[in-house]
């Protein structure tokens, strides 16, 4: 996990395999072959079911490699690792330039590239047993108007959740999961690390974070899709050294293949391998694969990253995908940005994170019940909420859903690199978009304006100590945001902003409370 309880994969750009006799490649292939292929024959009714809900079509990137392709290769290599049909590659160990040459030569192989090892660095989860944990326990799914949900019975049924993270010691024993499987809704398990079925092994991460999609504790809500389904891919070995790229992808092909509506990731690729430029949303295996996922109609939902308070600073992939709803993290005390969630945009400038939730949960503990910190777990609320509102309206594809979430958050259409669009809101998937109430003025002077709280709108904190907190950002002229802040309401007259500060072009947007204002310069 990285920091604050979020598992993060550091990858590193050198072949470390060097004065070691075996390395690893990606042979890619230069087409699928002549097989015959009938999709209901490999793939799960609930994928083929999601498709048709969304007329997505059958394409080459569905077939399976070629088996003759597979066992040519096979009979050249050492072993082999991930089979990819969305890329159509083959990961191949060898010990020899010759067997490389030979494999390269071979008629249907477009090219072949080196595949890295993967180190890993892990910090545990911040615990707690305070009192004040239980009244957490509500205000998590609260934030997110949970109670509009269960008024109108949606908690995720008929959606399948796949969720990769590093293990799930205790799920087949632990409370939370009790109602989930008694009733049969874990419907398959992969370890993708030792290619076998029990995941209930290794880092308690997972636990933690399945929790916070779907888990229940003494009749209390930990996420809120406690009616999905859901599949358990183990994707991270969090006590060795190295890891794979291409476990991500196995899975998202996996989740694929076996019905996923929705994947939840709170894993994510940083520096050592790549730079702040390559989160670009094209450059990493894992945010192709993501996108990839997307393009099959699933949901993917990522944790944005821990990293605001380290040298790195911004948004990891896959998070930084474009067909990936990327989730920061806020501070239930404060209810702004929490200091350590990572920051937007992407190298080539786009809105991250998209939305947020809570940066800090109490979650599925070794016996009971436990608080941990990090986006790890800010994204598994959001994949729950996702489920709930893609069942109150089945006929949405995957990325009109990603895209009214982003819509029902709570400072939209204001936005900025911290909180994106805000935290969900379960209220706009059943009353729809609320009209606006005007809850400030400007004062419009020679040389600046004031920005003028109405009566009734300063000095208010509610039960989930929402405070009175006013956003502004400032947009130069391409549309990116050059500045953004929080400011604290305690009295009437809150900013006052010189009009010499402001460039031609630029754009400033202010949010208080529901209402929107902008102000072009």
């Amino acid at each position: 996990m990285m920091k604050h309880g979020f598992l993060l994969i550091i990858l590193i750009h050198l072949v470390f395999f060097n004065g070691l006799s075996q390395k690893a490649y990606r042979v890619y292939l230069k087409d699928k072959g002549d097989a015959d292929f009938r999709p209901e024959q490999f793939f799960d009714s609930k994928a083929i079911e999601r498709r048709e809900l969304q007329s997505i079509p059958w394409e080459e990137t569905d077939k399976l490699v070629f088996q003759p392709y597979l066992a040519e290769i096979q009979a050249i290599a050492d072993s082999t690792g991930c089979v990819s049909r969305w890329f159509n590659f083959i990961k191949v160990y060898i010990s020899s330039d010759r067997q490389l040459d030979k494999i390269t030569a071979l008629p249907f192989v477009s090219g072949v590239e080196l595949s890295e090892p993967v180190p890993m660095l892990v910090t545990e989860n911040k615990s707690s047993y305070e009192p004040y944990d239980f009244f957490l326990l509500e205000r998590q799914v609260r934030r997110m108007g949970s109670q509009y949900f269960e008024e109108n019975g949606l908690d995720g049924k008929g959606i399948r959740i796949a969720i990769f993270d590093a293990g799930f010691p205790g799920v087949d024993q632990h409370e939370a999961f009790e109602e989930i499987r008694e009733e049969g809704r874990i419907i398959k398990t992969w370890d993708f690390t030792k290619k076998k079925e029990n995941v209930y092994t290794g880092n308690s991460h997972g636990r933690q974070t399945f929790a916070c999609v779907g888990g229940k504790y003494n009749g209390l809500k930990i996420g809120l899709a406690t009616g999905a389904e859901f599949l358990l891919a183990r994707t991270e070995v969090s006590g060795e050294p190295f890891s794979e790229e291409e476990w991500w992808l196995e899975a998202a092909e996996w989740a694929d293949q076996n019905g996923a509506d929705i994947i939840n990731s709170s894993l994510g690729y940083t520096y050592q391998r790549y730079f702040t430029k390559n989160m670009d949303g094209k450059s990493s295996l894992v945010v192709k694969a993501a996108n990839m996922a997307a393009r099959k109609g699933i949901l993917v939902v990522n944790s944005a990253g821990n990293e605001a308070d380290s040298r790195w600073k911004y948004i990891i992939t896959p998070a930084d995908g474009d067909s990936v709803l990327a989730v920061g993290g806020i501070d239930p005390d404060e209810d702004y940005h929490i200091g350590f969630s990572s920051l937007g945009p992407t190298a080539d400038k786009r809105l991250k994170p998209n939305v947020c939730a809570y940066g800090r949960v109490q979650t599925a503990g070794n016996v009971d019940l436990t608080v941990s910190e990090g986006t790890s777990f800010s994204s598994p609320l959001v994949a729950g909420f996702a489920a709930c509102a893609w069942q109150s309206d089945r006929n949405l594809t995957n990325m009109e859903l990603f895209h009214k979430i982003e819509e029902s958050g709570h400072l939209f259409p204001y936005f900025d690199y911290a909180h994106g669009y805000g935290v969900p809101q379960a209220s706009y998937f059943v009353y729809g978009m609320p009209e606006p109430v005007k809850t400030f003025d400007t004062i419009d002077m020679e040389n600046s304006f004031k920005v003028i709280v109405r009566p009734g709108n300063f000095n208010y904190t509610d039960w989930l100590g929402n405070m009175n907190l006013l956003y502004y950002h400032i947009a130069d002229n391409t549309g990116i945001l050059t500045e953004y802040h929080v400011v604290k309401v305690i009295e009437k007259e809150v900013l006052t902003f010189n009009k010499s500060d402001f460039d031609k072009g630029n754009i400033l947007r202010i949010h208080f409370r529901g209402y929107t204002r902008e102000f072009k310069f």
